[in-house]
């Protein structure tokens, strides 16, 4: 397995992960590989298009009755240049 070293690490995101590693009852080095695979799989809980997104976001408000438009009406005869 590789290892990597991140330097210039806030402290304030050092403690927070470090607190967020001890909620979840693992080493920071642990909760850091989760994050990092996580990130990488995209596996986020975020839906992967812009339409599940969208329904995601709005499905809890409720739907809304839009009316048809009326039918068309024939086109028209092209004019004539003869």
């Amino acid at each position: 397995m590789a290892s990597i070293t991140i330097r210039n690490l806030d402290d304030d995101v050092k403690t927070r992960l470090r607190v967020r590693a001890a909620e979840h009852h693992r080493s920071m080095e642990e909760e850091v590989r989760i994050i990092l695979r996580d990130a990488v799989n995209g596996d986020l809980g975020r839906p992967r298009n812009l339409a599940a997104f969208t329904h995601e976001c709005f499905a809890p408000l409720g739907g809304v009755e839009l009316e048809l438009p009326a039918r068309r009406s024939p086109m028209r005869e092209p004019p004539d240049f003869s």
